[in-house]
């Protein structure tokens, strides 16, 4: 018996068709969420209660690796990390990208609210102007708990 969480999962094709039943308002995020730690799940808890569903989109690895954090990134490959993404309560779908950004997808799925974390302000949030425009908001949820994935790796590699 598959795990129910893998009903979560959606082809970036059918997001814009899931979408349409989600509660609203929508909150859309993004990232690479390699390696998944405590910052992470915080900070998707908090996108999450920004409105009534969660959509994430993750970097597909191509992508990931285009971001510059290293020719071994990311570990866990999109497959393994979507997973782990959908497993989460505060997570209703999850798809991914394979251009440099989102803004496609964000079009498409034209959320209410579009999260980044407390890293990104507004000004430089792929997608904020859009979201504006169509009367959503933009938000940089600050970082409750200081962590990083490249740091974390670091560590494990010591």
């Amino acid at each position: 018996m598959r795990p129910a969480f893998e009903r979560k999962l959606l082809e970036p094709r059918m997001a814009a068709e899931m979408v349409v039943s989600m509660a609203r308002p929508l909150v859309f995020t993004n990232g690479v969420f390699d390696v998944l730690h405590r910052g992470h799940v915080t900070y998707l808890a908090q996108a999450r209660a920004l409105g009534s569903a969660l959509i994430v989109a993750l970097n597909s690895d191509a992508s990931a690796r285009r971001l510059g954090k290293g020719t071994d990134r990311p570990v866990n490959p999109l497959q393994d990390r979507m997973a782990l993404i959908a497993a989460l309560e505060s997570v209703e779908y999850v798809t991914w990208f394979d251009e440099d950004t989102p803004l496609r997808l964000i079009m498409a799925i034209r959320p209410e609210v579009l999260a980044k974390g407390g890293d990104w302000p507004i000004g430089k949030i792929v997608g904020a102007q859009e979201v504006a425009g169509w009367g959503g908001r933009a938000v940089s949820i600050p970082f409750e708990h200081q962590r990083s994935t490249t740091e974390l790796l670091a560590r494990i590699r010591r």
